[in-house]
Parts: C-alpha cells; sequence; structure tokens
C-alpha cells in the first residue's frame, strides 16, 4: 500500500516524456505546414512564441551585466537559432524520424566525449552503424537534408555547453528568455523574405504558435520541474527516445512510414545515446 514512492518515480519521468512527445508533435505539425510557410518562417513563429512566452513570465534582469554574460548569452541565442533554423530545414527534405536520429550524433558526441572509458567509443561505433544504414536506403534521403541534419546536431552540442554557461550566469530562465528573444531577432529578416504573405494568414499565424508551445514554452516548463528531482543520468536516457518519439509523430501526424531498416537504424542511434548517457554519469567520469 505504497504509493507514494511510485509516484514520485513517475513524476517527473513523466514531464520529461510530455515534453518529449510536445516537442515531437510540434515538429510533424510544423513539417505539415511546409507547403504553406517555409520552414524559415515557420522556425521564426516558433521562437517569437516562446520569446514571447519566456520574456513575459520571466522578466530578465539586463542591466548590470558583465560584457562576458552578453557574449556567452548572444552565443547561446545563436546555437538556439542554428539549431531549429537547420533541423526544420532537414526534415523539409528527409523523413522527420531520421532527421532527428542524424541529428542527435551531436548531444551523442558530447556524451561521449565526457568519459574518459576507451571502451565508451562502442558507442559511437553503434551509433555510426546506425547512420551507416541509413546509406542502405537512399530513396527520398536527400543528401543536403543529412548535411542540415549534422549542421542541427553540431549546434545542438554547442546548445548543451552554452546553456550550462549561461545557466551559472543568468538566474532562472532569464538567460533562456534572452538567448530566445535573440533568436527570434536574428530570424527576423531570413523569415520575412522567404515566407511572402503566407506569413500573415491567420490560420498560418495560429498554428505557428501553437509550434512555438508544443517545441519550447511546454518542454522547457516541463523539464524545469522534472530536473528538480530527476538525476541528470536518468534525464539523458529519456532525451534518448527522441528520435523513436520524432518517428512515431511523424507516423500519427504525417503518415511517414520508415522501413524496417530505417527503424534498426534509430534503435542503433537510441541504443547508443543510452549506453553514452549512462557510461557519462558513472563514478570516475567527467559528467556535465
Amino acid at each position: 500500500m505504497t504509493t507514494r514512492p511510485s509516484r514520485t518515480q513517475l513524476g517527473p519521468v513523466g514531464l520529461v516524456l510530455v515534453g518529449i512527445l510536445a516537442v515531437q508533435l510540434g515538429a510533424a505539425i510544423a513539417k505539415g505546414l511546409f507547403g504553406e510557410i517555409s520552414p524559415t518562417a515557420m522556425v521564426w513563429l516558433r521562437l517569437v512564441t516562446s520569446a514571447l512566452v519566456l520574456a513575459a513570465a520571466t522578466r530578465p534582469r539586463i542591466t548590470g551585466r558583465s560584457r562576458r554574460d552578453w557574449v556567452v548569452v548572444l552565443g547561446f541565442g545563436a546555437s538556439l537559432a542554428t539549431m531549429n533554423w537547420a533541423i526544420y530545414q532537414s526534415f523539409s527534405r528527409i523523413p522527420l524520424g531520421i532527421a532527428v536520429t542524424i541529428e542527435f550524433i551531436g548531444p551523442l558526441t558530447l556524451a561521449v566525449l565526457g568519459s574518459r572509458r576507451a571502451r565508451d567509443l562502442t558507442w559511437v561505433v553503434l551509433a555510426g552503424a546506425g547512420v551507416a544504414l541509413l546509406g542502405f536506403q537512399r530513396t527520398g534521403l536527400d543528401l543536403l537534408g543529412v548535411a542540415y541534419a549534422l549542421l542541427a546536431g553540431a549546434a545542438w552540442a554547442a546548445y548543451i555547453l552554452l546553456s550550462a554557461s549561461t545557466g551559472r550566469r543568468w538566474a532562472g530562465f532569464d538567460g533562456l528568455a534572452v538567448a530566445s528573444v535573440a533568436a527570434a531577432t536574428a530570424m527576423t529578416l531570413p523569415a520575412l523574405l522567404s515566407a511572402g504573405g503566407s506569413l500573415w494568414d491567420g490560420r498560418v499565424l495560429l498554428l505557428g504558435a501553437l509550434v512555438g508551445l508544443l517545441s519550447s514554452v511546454i518542454p522547457y516548463s516541463c523539464e524545469l520541474v522534472a530536473l528538480r528531482s530527476l538525476r541528470p543520468a536518468v534525464f539523458g536516457i529519456l532525451m534518448s527516445m527522441e528520435p523513436a518519439a520524432a518517428a512515431l509523430a511523424a507516423i500519427v501526424v504525417l503518415h511517414e512510414h520508415l522501413s524496417p531498416l530505417q527503424w534498426l537504424a534509430i534503435a542503433c542511434v537510441v541504443v547508443a545515446s543510452v549506453g553514452a548517457t549512462r557510461s557519462s554519469a558513472a563514478p570516475g567520469t567527467i559528467a556535465t
């Protein structure tokens, strides 16, 4: 008759899973709109929504900041803009699940580099095998889309590092709010040039705001609450489910089905990410 332990375990884990599903549902909805609005303009709508919500909720203190504080937070904003822009460019060209799988190589590499165990190279090999498997079925696998996914992965790794640095210099969500405003501002001109009149369509604006809520506001909020009681290693393992969640969201929303070989590739990357996360959190290793 002990319900309290299970509740504490399921609470933060459930929040992280909700965040993961929200991100990938938002991505699938965004991709479904690419026939009406450019990926760049959709990224801008997402960033503007999250920037407005975060700025209104946190009211960040920007006075009395050092030059280094601004360099870090603006770099954080640049990584945020690049990560989102590149992954949207990627899955406008290749299946959503595959794009997120390739993108995940970025944080996976970061996790492996956080460990000094030679045997952790096994996870790199397994992830590389997963990506290589994607190359065996070239149908619909645009090479530019793959390149954009790799760029998104590199930006994601930079985002993780700069997020930690920003958190040490800016209290609470202040840094994230400022970085989101900077990212939205940087994307404004490219979005306006690429979108044309479709950007101001009421339906597109509404769905763009929904994507912003699903892909940014909800996950940030869920993760903030979950990380108060969830160990970082467990959080990292749960985040390893992103590629599979992306593939499932694409099936439900976009009817974008993958082949068995592509599912095997995703499984390789997920398992490699779980292994790398567990190793980087083990005693005697460097945990970030």
